[in-house]
């Protein structure tokens, strides 16, 4: 019996899957890193960011009505890979200078990630003329981004504490893009 052809449809479903799995881990992390930040702007950005991945780990179980199929997760290997990442800064930079700057460049890390799915993920729905499904895409993609730039704004402010405030220090995370 041949195999049926992949469609862009079926891809879409694909990726919500893999979305959905990263976004109910991303609120368990989230959390975590909550708690682990020494900041108090970091501690209540990834506070905030973990009550709005909930919401939209709603809104993804909304998508999945809109399309008629199960919210089913697909292990996200790559959010395995970047939840391992983090945990490992963590162990390795706790308690220095440096932590939450480590920590807000693999926050980031996952962020991009999502960003990317969300946008790939509107733009397959548009093409699919599935409107609701984009739109509710869309507003999530909105927050990562919001999020991103956030976390960029406190590690500007994190990075020139971090390691005597020099140089080195503002390598420390990725979190301060073009600085």
């Amino acid at each position: 019996m041949a195999a049926k052809t992949k469609t862009l449809e079926d891809a879409f479903y694909e990726t919500l899957k893999d979305v959905y799995y990263a976004e109910k881990n991303s609120v368990r992390n989230l959390k975590k890193s909550a708690k682990s930040a020494q900041s108090e702007d970091l501690k209540a950005a990834f506070q905030t960011h973990a009550d709005e991945s909930q919401g939209q780990v709603e809104r993804l179980e909304r998508v999945f009505e809109i399309i008629g199929k199960a919210s089913r997760s697909k292990t996200c290997e790559a959010m395995q890979g970047l939840t391992a990442e983090m945990q490992e800064d963590l162990e390795d930079f706790e308690g220095s200078p440096a932590a939450d700057a480590v920590l807000i460049g693999a926050a980031q890390a996952i962020e991009h990630y999502e960003i990317a799915r969300y946008g790939t993920l509107k733009t397959w729905a548009a093409q699919l003329g599935m409107d609701d499904a984009a739109r509710l895409l869309d507003e999530t993609l909105q927050e990562e981004k919001k999020t991103d730039e956030l976390l960029t704004q406190i590690a500007g402010k994190i990075n020139a504490l971090g390691e005597g405030g020099g140089e080195e220090g503002k390598r420390a995370s990725g979190g301060s893009r073009g600085k």
